[in-house]
């Protein structure tokens, strides 16, 4: 029992509870990641190199396309 994380404890301590709110995902955080998430990870920070965030005076933040000829967002 000494091995369990905080959220594998909290878990057992509110079984109970799960009877009204359902039950909860407990599969571990510290697994490799698959293949397919890996490539969709990639796939998004490529997606998210493709704009800036612009921050105006009253700051106020907002995100442009790096392309100035890329019209997709205006």
């Amino acid at each position: 029992m000494s091995g369990e994380n905080f959220a594998q404890r909290f878990m057992r301590t509110t079984g109970k509870l799960r009877f009204f709110f359902g039950p909860a995902n407990r599969s571990s955080a510290t697994h490799e990641m698959t293949e397919a998430n890996k490539d969709l990870l990639v796939r998004r920070q490529a997606e998210a190199q493709q704009f800036e965030t612009v921050t105006r005076p009253d700051g106020s933040t907002y995100v442009v396309p790096k392309d100035p000829a890329d019209q997709s967002l205006r």
